[in-house]
């Protein structure tokens, strides 16, 4: 099955040229514009995944970011271990691999979950901690006042790479504007104020937050770098890697082998979602595993001497850390809204964070 490719420029270009709300009006281009919201909507409800095209996030951008992200990953571990911040739940800097613990490992209602799929939508089962390492960078300003301070931090800024930050910051603030964009057209296809989820993401703690997986050590085939697991976050957006592997989940149990056309981004709905819209969008699952389409770029890497560095150009997107989630206007009446009670963001995020691993040690 193909995912649904939606161009954000008609969007923008609607938002720029129109400052209402979205509320009344009947001319054509309003009609036209919130049937494309309706489609995000839907799709995200569905599938959990769409692909969007967005004129501000070049293939230029990603690559720039893909290289100087495999540079880093390249260094030995030693120093990698040096931009480590364990003691702040790992939510800035480096992450070692074998440290995270994918959910279906460790939650036993979700492990019973998957083993009623059927045996083609079965997932690759983890036996331990993910063999990938990760990279935490914030994006976007942070409150001065909040009761999450290890979810708020500084950034790691790495030894030997001047352009870090510039590069880092330019990739995720387009990707987060991508995500913007995304969320206020599922709010008018919800039937939701156009802010109704941007407003609570506003100094959210966004991460950029590339994996970087060795393909050297760790590509044979069946090796699962990420197990099967739905992310905390509001809404998740990828950039293309340079090596597949990743596997979503659609709402229906299907497995689908994710292929991210050039020039496109993928965006996926994290548990905040959920929360918000009390289970009209399930968070997705997905996990990224060394197939024979992975084996076969490995190769294609080897012949032309590229790096066999798999990095993801991943952005998790936020509800601010103090913000409450809850369902949102008429998600509240669902039936469903009593397994999402009103909850601080922060507070749910360490939670999650605690289950696979990641709440390190204040000490």
């Amino acid at each position: 099955m193909e995912l649904l490719v939606v161009d954000l420029n008609q969007y923008l270009e609607f938002i720029s040229n129109k400052s209402s709300s979205m509320n009344g009006g009947d001319s054509d281009s309003d009609s036209e514009i919130k049937n494309l919201c309706f489609e995000v909507s839907k799709t995200l409800r569905e599938t959990g995944a769409l692909l969007v095209k967005d004129p501000r996030c070049s293939v230029q951008d990603n690559d720039r970011f893909l290289d100087m992200m495999e540079n880093y990953f390249e260094k030995p571990d030693e120093f990698k271990c040096l931009q480590q911040r364990s003691h702040l739940h790992y939510q800035v800097g480096a992450t070692p691999e074998g440290v995270e613990v994918p959910r279906s490992l460790v939650d036993e209602e979700m492990r019973q979950k998957l083993r009623a799929l059927p045996e083609e939508s079965q997932p690759s089962l983890p036996v331990g901690p993910d063999p990938k390492w990760r990279y935490m960078w914030r994006i976007g300003p942070r409150p001065s006042n909040t009761r999450f301070q290890e979810l708020n931090s500084e950034p790691v800024v790495p030894e030997g790479f001047p352009e870090w930050k510039e590069t880092m910051d330019s990739w995720g603030y387009k990707m987060v504007s991508a995500i913007e964009a995304v969320a206020e057209m599922a709010a008018i296809g919800f039937g939701l104020e156009r802010d109704a989820f941007t407003s609570l993401m506003q100094k959210g703690p966004h991460l950029l937050a590339p994996t970087g997986s060795n393909l050297q050590r760790y590509g044979q085939l069946g090796t699962v770098f990420a197990g099967y697991h739905y992310d905390l976050n509001f809404l998740t957006i990828h950039g293309r890697s340079r090596f597949p592997g990743l596997n979503i989940w659609l709402r229906n149990g299907q497995k689908v082998e994710v292929k991210v056309p050039v020039g496109c981004l993928l965006i996926q709905t994290g548990k905040q979602l959920e929360w918000l819209t009390a289970g009209e969008c399930l968070a997705g699952m997905h996990e990224v595993v060394v197939t024979n389409r992975t084996i076969d770029a490995i190769e294609s890497a080897k012949q032309q001497s590229r790096s066999l560095w798999r990095v993801s150009s991943t952005l998790f997107a936020h509800i601010a850390s103090d913000s409450i989630l809850k369902p949102l206007g008429h998600f509240a009446e669902s039936p469903l809204a009593a397994n999402y009670p009103p909850m601080c963001a922060g507070e749910f995020v360490e939670q999650e964070l605690a289950v696979i691993n990641l709440k390190g040690n204040k000490d």
